[in-house]
């Protein structure tokens, strides 16, 4: 769909619409649920290719109508259909030096750039109407229905294993898969699902940690891409019953890319979800994850002692495994030895030890940390803290002069102390352990192409209430060294900060994640705390009194800071 600008100045400048009437047709659209465009068109207002036409002149693009042209197979695979899906995007015409590429929003440079990367030959971009994308995109389903010979299967009837092979290696089927991952990676995202309906298989990625839908593909190509990912993975091929987990590696362009595969029985077939993990990444420094000073100072100072405990909590997907290899990418110099415990290991890191357990022959957390106490490690990393034997040997390991870093799974900080009473650990054993104690989540940056500043209305200020102290916000940003204009008197004329939407940012208002942080220090007052038994509460008010900052703190500081929006820190900040 057009631009509310560009389509306002078109329906006044070529087809007479004035103002009142534009105002007349716009809530009349909102009333029928429709866009104001389809509103138009339903009501023979405009003509869509009259519009699109001229369009096309003020981009200075030239125009295509794709209705009754022939496009072969070959030249409309060239586009992945995620791709071509989500970005209202088809070739339809190459020759040796270019391809023809019909669009919606010929101003895309981002997904021209890679398509042009990815096809290699030089990108013609010509515009196109949204019914002759939709008709086009409809042909990628046509093409999937003829070429994939697997037939459809009736309820309760199981492919054999050869059919299934054969499935998983026809070249349809290897395409929409390859699509599959390489849109993933072109759309920054970090998990891909693939689930099957009564009539469809269902696509979404999870970017920036939402969810989105990408693609619908027909039910007959369902067999063919969950043999295709099992023999990626190297998973059984002809078990359909019990959940299967497995990994592999691929290559795009000059970046290594694994797939940590997780495969589970679902009522209509199998669900299948993709971790994506980038090798080679480098760890982020301190700063880049998002610490405020305070909070780094204090986590500098922990991990210089020679002993003890750093644990880092949160809910799954907060990025904890993300901040340890932070640390150890800041630890890992060639005088100490480090060694991992994890499930799984998600990234490999040069000069460090990495261990992955294993359930079926018995490899457990407990036991590979017991096992690298005879290692003679002097940083250990144990990737979670499950059961009291691994809280209990992480907590003498800590004891015995080794610095051990991990994670669990609590809301907050102060919670931790009593998780780890819980797991029998003597409070005495704890307070000397315990170094530093980190909770965090992420939450959504602002997309710097389309960040305007506003107010809060009364419905945020009324969810802000709920959450924190509003009558100490400004001792909050004085704290942290944040100067207010002069207007800035009271909550309401406080200026913050959020994404419009534009291209760059697929129109979220968001591009891209940044953590927000509680950092409980344990001194001498604390332990004396924690040897006493005290409650969460009475530790958080304690590390209160002393200046912790909580998790909504950070985050509100963040947000004034113009980094996050005061929506995201409410969304991932309610327990």
């Amino acid at each position: 769909m057009l631009p509310n600008e560009i389509l306002r100045t078109i329906l006044k400048d070529d087809f007479n619409i004035k103002n009142e009437d534009y105002k007349k047709h716009e809530i009349q659209a909102k009333k029928l649920n429709k866009t104001l465009e389809q509103y138009l068109f339903d009501e023979n207002i405009v003509d869509e290719v009259e519009l699109y036409t001229k369009a096309s002149n003020r981009y200075e693009v030239p125009f295509v109508t794709l209705k009754g042209v022939e496009i072969k197979k070959e030249i409309l695979n060239l586009v992945p259909p995620p791709l071509a899906q989500t970005h209202n995007v088809v070739a339809f015409d190459k020759d040796k030096q270019e391809v023809k590429l019909a669009m919606l929003d010929p101003m895309d440079i981002q997904t021209i750039e890679f398509l042009h990367r990815k096809i290699g030959l030089i990108p013609k971009v010509f515009f196109t109407t949204p019914s002759d994308i939709k008709e086009a995109l409809h042909r990628y389903h046509a093409d999937l229905e003829s070429d994939v010979s697997i037939r459809q299967l009736s309820d309760g009837e199981v492919a054999s294993e050869k059919d299934l092979k054969k499935a998983a290696e026809e070249l349809p089927i290897i395409n929409i898969v390859n699509s599959i991952l390489e849109h993933a990676v072109y759309e920054g995202a970090s998990d891909i699902h693939i689930e099957p309906a009564e009539k469809e298989i269902v696509v979404r990625y999870r970017v920036d940690g939402i969810l989105k839908n990408v693609m619908n593909l027909p039910k007959t190509v369902r067999s063919g891409i969950v043999a295709r990912i099992k023999v990626l993975s190297n998973l059984k091929i002809d078990e359909h019953m019990k959940p299967q987990d497995g990994r592999f590696k691929i290559q795009i362009q000059d970046e290594k890319l694994s797939f940590r595969v997780s495969i589970m029985p679902v009522y209509d077939g199998e669900k299948i979800v993709m971790r994506l993990l980038h090798e080679g990444q480098k760890p982020l420094n301190l700063d880049q994850l998002g610490f405020l000073p305070e909070a780094r100072k204090l986590v500098e100072e922990a991990i210089k002692k020679p002993h003890g405990m750093i644990l880092v909590t949160g809910p799954t997907g907060s990025g904890k495994t993300t901040t340890l290899y932070s640390l150890l990418g800041i630890l890992n110099q060639p005088d100490v030895n480090i060694s991992t415990i994890e499930d799984p290991i998600e990234y490999h890191v040069k000069g460090i030890n990495q261990s992955q357990t294993n359930a079926q022959v018995g490899f457990t957390f407990a036991i590979g940390l017991r096992a690298f106490l005879r290692q003679d490690p002097d940083i250990i990393m144990v990737g979670e803290i499950r059961d009291n034997e691994t809280a209990q040997i992480a907590v003498h390991a800590a004891m015995t002069g080794h610095l051990v870093l991990s994670t669990l799974h609590t809301n907050d900080a102060p919670t931790t102390l009593p998780r780890l009473l819980d797991m029998d650990i003597p409070p005495f054993l704890i307070a000397f352990t315990a170094n530093i104690i980190v909770a965090q989540r992420l939450v959504r940056k602002i997309c710097e192409h389309c960040k305007k500043e506003y107010y809060l209305d009364k419905t945020e200020i009324s969810e802000l209430e709920k959450s924190t102290d509003i009558k100490k916000i400004k001792e909050l940003f004085n704290k942290q060294k944040i100067k207010l204009a002069d207007k800035e008197k009271n909550v309401e004329t406080l200026i913050f900060y959020r994404g419009e939407g534009c291209r760059r940012c697929n129109n979220t208002g968001y591009k891209g994640r940044i953590g927000i942080y509680e950092v409980l220090d344990i001194d001498k007052d604390m332990a004396k705390k924690i040897n006493e038994r005290a409650t969460a509460d009475v530790i958080k008010d304690y590390a209160r009194q002393k200046g912790m900052t909580t998790i909504m703190e950070d985050g509100i500081v963040k947000a004034k800071q113009g980094i996050t929006t005061i929506e995201e820190i409410l969304r991932v900040s309610k327990d």
